[in-house]
């Protein structure tokens, strides 16, 4: 009975999720206008996009924006009426510069919404480069040995890598806004802190929890570094999801399991954590 929902649910986060320079303390001036005075560009992946939190909006439909992710509801608050988002589901960020082909059309590159009349720009982005997505298809029900799935990927080295990238594109970014404020978003806690909770919701062994969890924060640990090096603010989403995810209580959980009960992609935030990493950007820029 188990074994076709979590097939299903592997393959609606994969398809959510997936598709077909070294960072330096040059000094950036400071923005010169308040974010919610001019233009806001939102790049992104998944954590972004929000796919299934509401109503579909904006184009290609293959990148599930939805009408209530959390650029939307910052631009709301912050009073912007210029907002380009052009996050996009299955986002590296390699996608910043090239094309993005997705299920139902072609993102452009996304750092092109990005110009001198920007004033504010939030990137979210580096999970997909790391592989965390492919890594939850292949160890969900794995019944393997404790740590076996897991302990062969080398993410040390894989977020290293993203960390350069993440730089590389906070310094272009930089250079086509110069006076835009820019804030880098951290991903929002999605695994417990004990790995043997809610084991029905978790079908991977304890060790590969713990590794899984580990390397997310020090993904977010490594965005928050680049953020610094480079005159970037950091989004804190992790802090404030902090017992909102996968395994909390359904009337507390932010972040849907590999059965999403909400609409939202499983393993993405729903609804709510799209609410609460909004507020994490607003905390981040006021």
């Amino acid at each position: 009975m188990r074994g076709k929902p979590l097939a299903f649910a592997v393959a609606v986060l994969a398809a959510a999720c997936t598709t077909s320079t070294p960072p330096d303390d040059t000094a950036t001036s400071a923005p010169t206008s308040r974010p919610g005075a001019g233009r806001y560009v939102a790049l992104g992946d998944s954590y972004t996009s929000a796919p299934g939190t509401g109503t579909p909006v904006g184009t290609p439909p293959g990148c599930a924006r939805s009408n209530n992710n959390y650029p939307r509801l910052v631009a709301e608050q912050l009073g912007v009426t210029d907002l380009t988002d052009v996050s996009c589901s299955g986002a590296t960020t390699r996608d910043l510069t090239g094309p993005q082909r997705t299920s139902d059309g072609t993102n452009p590159p996304q750092l092109d919404a990005v110009g001198p009349d920007t004033t504010l720009v939030t990137l979210g982005i580096g999970g997909n480069d790391v592989g965390f997505v492919q890594l939850a298809a292949r160890c969900a029900g794995s019944g393997q040995e404790a740590g076996s799935c897991v302990a062969g990927a080398d993410l040390a080295t894989a977020i290293e890598d993203t960390a350069d990238r993440i730089g590389a594109a906070v310094r272009q970014i930089r250079e086509r806004a110069p006076r835009a404020r820019v804030v880098v978003v951290g991903y929002p806690t999605v695994l417990p802190a004990d790995p043997g909770a809610c084991r029905p919701e978790l079908p991977y062994a304890p060790a590969d929890v713990s590794a899984l969890r580990q390397s997310l924060l020090r993904l977010n640990e490594v965005l928050a570094q680049q953020a610094t090096v480079h005159g970037a603010d950091y989004a804190d989403s992790a802090a404030l999801s902090r017992g909102h995810g996968i395994c909390a209580a359904q009337e507390e959980r932010w972040v849907e399991g590999l059965r999403s009960t909400t609409g939202a992609a499983p393993l993405h935030p729903t609804a709510r954590g799209e609410r609460a990493m909004a507020d994490a950007v607003l905390a981040a820029v006021r």
